[in-house]
């Protein structure tokens, strides 16, 4: 296997800087900005800004994921930094998301006492399952590295244990989680759980099909053996 070229190690991991920047700037929008209510009367307006946002977004999450995009790309970028342009430009996106978010006026609730504590603790737990699924499945290879330092050697194995042996899409669950939990839900913040949660939901039907294209038998098995997708008892 021929090392990796010095210029792919620098887009690759100059990508993995900006996607572990877009998620502390999610984290920071989320808890701190996005806490502030508005005091307008305007919902509607705002709303569908959002989720256009969103949808811009998700489009090239769910689009460039497929198979058909992947050869297409694979044309003009060498294969080991596919991952890599797919992590560069979905990070910019979800820094735009959510830098330009709406606020959207209302509070729809806000704890106190052991009831704010709990939400903190189970936003805590959100963070945590995060970083374990993550680290199941590698975190070089989520922000694009590992298929570079692989120089376009063999893919990842699916990993099927630990939390993957709960849901299939830990991770997806571990955000519901996170957006959910939270003490104070603004109307910015309830936006922004309902639509980023309602994409995930529609886009793991899209992403299990990549996922059987890839894996094939093994991943069905998998789904035979593992039936909740994201949320148990609902989904």
């Amino acid at each position: 296997m021929q090392p990796p070229r010095r210029s792919h190690l620098i887009v690759a991991w100059t990508g993995a800087v900006v996607f572990a920047a877009s998620l502390v700037w999610f984290v920071y929008c989320y808890l701190v900005l996005f806490e502030q209510p508005d005091h307008s009367d305007v919902v509607l307006r705002p709303v569908v800004t959002d989720t256009l946002l969103f949808t811009a977004f998700a489009l090239h999450h769910s689009v460039l994921a497929r198979s058909g995009a992947k050869e297409r790309l694979r044309r003009i970028v060498p294969a080991e930094l596919e991952r890599s342009l797919y992590t560069w430009v979905a990070s910019l996106l979800f820094l735009g998301v959510c830098t330009w978010w709406q606020p959207v006026p209302g509070v729809l609730y806000a704890l106190d006492g052991v009831w704010r504590v709990a939400a903190w603790g189970l936003q805590l737990l959100g963070v945590f399952l995060t970083l374990r699924a993550s680290r199941a499945l590698d975190e070089l290879d989520l922000a694009g590295v590992r298929s570079v330092l692989r120089s376009g050697g063999k893919r990842s194995p699916l990993t099927t244990r630990g939390l993957y042996g709960f849901v299939r899409h830990p991770l997806y669950f571990a955000w519901a989680l996170f957006v959910f939990s939270t003490p104070t839900m603004t109307g910015t913040r309830a936006a922004f759980a309902v639509i980023s949660t309602a994409y995930l939901m529609i886009a793991i039907p899209w992403e299990e099909r990549s996922l059987i294209e890839t894996f094939g038998q093994e991943y069905e098995v998998y789904r035979q053996r593992v039936k909740t997708r994201m949320l148990p008892g609902l989904y």
